[in-house]
């Protein structure tokens, strides 16, 4: 059984139809990634999966006990506040040590535990959300567009320990990008939406799809190749 299917899902906004005939599965360990243009529904989509918006039609069924992370494009916190990380961690139910540790591990940011968050970078508070995430140990990770605002090194230093947690942890990864090379290179599967699935299936097929490249350019083919000569690399090196 899937992590998570999505059938029929149809999402309005006062009365304006947001997302529709969104058929979705995800199953454990797959990164998928979903792009499209703004005002697309990603967003929206992704906050009906962990039940913050509530659908108009269609239906999602979630694997019994199935346990989710979410990490948000931004959390609304005043870092000015005299709050440490494992502070910050332990809030609103308290979580034991231990617990918030290994989170703070996981997200490779364990030595900033005793660091206020005013003193936090912006890679670093994203670091401390995807910790906060990791903290119920989620079968399936969602994220929104957790990148925004970050340099290259750090969106790809990030990237790559999502693709760390998820070898580490067996868990399935749902995220929206905006950076079309990153989701070449780092996804299983890649989500082209706009207001409804346009094309899904393996990085390679969707970059060539029309609806792709309608909505994102034929320059997006370069996308591709650095896809390919990324894996081509992995499995000459896994080769030698």
């Amino acid at each position: 059984m899937s992590l998570l299917t999505i059938e029929g899902l149809d999402v309005r906004y006062d009365g304006r139809r947001v997302l529709h005939d969104v058929d979705l599965s995800i199953d454990s360990g797959e990164i998928i990634t979903v792009v499209g243009p703004n005002g697309s529904g990603k967003s929206t989509l992704l906050r009906t999966v962990i039940g913050a918006v509530r659908p108009s039609g269609g239906r999602i069924i979630h694997r019994p006990g199935l346990r989710i992370g979410y990490v948000p494009q931004k959390l609304p916190v005043d870092r000015s506040l005299p709050m440490t990380v494992r502070r910050f961690m332990a809030l609103p139910d308290a979580a034991p040590k231990a617990a918030v540790e290994a989170a703070l591990a996981r997200a490779d940011v364990a030595e900033i535990a005793s660091s206020q968050l005013a003193t936090l970078s912006g890679g670093q508070m994203q670091r401390v959300l995807l910790a906060r995430a990791l903290l119920n140990d989620p079968h399936l990770l969602i994220l929104d567009e957790p990148t925004q605002g970050l340099d290259q090194p750090g969106t790809a230093s990030f990237y790559q320990r999502i693709a760390a947690i998820r070898a580490e942890t067996g868990c399935a990864v749902l995220m929206v990008s905006h950076d079309l090379h990153v989701v070449m290179a780092a996804s299983d599967r890649v989500i082209c939406l706009n207001g409804h699935v346009c094309c899904d299936g393996r990085p390679e097929y969707v970059a060539s799809a029309p609806a792709y490249r309608a909505l994102f350019g034929s320059g997006t083919q370069g996308a591709l190749a650095l896809y390919r000569h990324e894996h081509t690399h992995r499995h000459d090196e896994a080769a030698e």
